[in-house]
């Protein structure tokens, strides 16, 4: 069991109480005997716990791109997550990583992953008191602990912090900066919905571990702090 919480997720000085992820992960051939089923077990005992979002690494999480649309799709498309999709797309080595936008569902997710025993490895990604209360809480020992030190050099080259927020949550970088933008103005314009908004945001996210509640949160925000 390690944590860690990279900085870069997060530019708000207030303490961050909706955004957890536990990730498994196997080594290559230490671990990884029916790697297949304990990742897909993993992900099946996630959904006791109503994720915001499930994912694996190289196929992305429960809202995804499709390249069977046209444009005329943005006024009728299918919003609902599919997490069986997620689960079912699991073919071998990859990382995979449930979302809690909740404290306590995601403590109560790690001590079933302990009582299931799957024989890999555990990182929790989240505030780093709060990960260390629920290995306490759950009886776990940690192996290790992470520290990102965030941004460095010229900040004043990045992208505003609230758009950081939202763009930094695909943790492979595909979330694109002036995307986060756009969605953020069309909401104010009331061309889409904050949850509309969070949930195109998401599709590019290839780990699966983008926060869209979290999204819909900073979003909202940002629209009433510049009304």
């Amino acid at each position: 069991w390690s944590e860690h919480y990279a900085s870069e997720r997060t530019l708000n000085p207030e303490p961050i109480k909706d955004d957890y992820i536990v990730f498994a992960m196997a080594s290559r051939g230490l671990n990884d005997d029916d790697i297949v089923e304990k990742y897909r077990s993993f992900l099946r005992l996630a959904l006791k716990h109503k994720p915001v979002n499930i994912g694996a690494a190289t196929k992305g999480g429960m809202l995804r791109p499709r390249h069977d649309m046209n444009p005329t799709a943005h006024w009728r498309r299918d919003h609902d997550p599919d997490p069986e999709a997620v689960i079912a797309g699991i073919e071998g080595h990859t990382t995979v990583a449930a979302v809690f936008d909740d404290y306590d569902a995601m403590k109560r997710f790690v001590e079933e992953v302990k009582r299931a025993d799957l024989g890999i490895s555990v990182n929790i990604s989240a505030p780093m008191e709060d990960a260390r209360r629920c290995c306490q809480e759950n009886g776990i020992s940690r192996h290790s602990v992470e520290y990102s030190i965030g941004f460095r050099g010229r900040l004043d080259k990045l992208p505003d912090g609230t758009t950081l927020e939202i763009s930094t949550m695909c943790g492979h970088g595909m979330g694109s900066a002036n995307f986060a933008k756009k969605m953020i103005e069309w909401t104010k314009e009331n061309r889409r919905t904050p949850e509309e908004a969070a949930r195109y945001l998401s599709r590019f996210c290839i780990c699966g571990v983008f926060n869209t509640h979290r999204a819909e949160r900073i979003i909202k925000q940002a629209c009433t702090l510049n009304r």
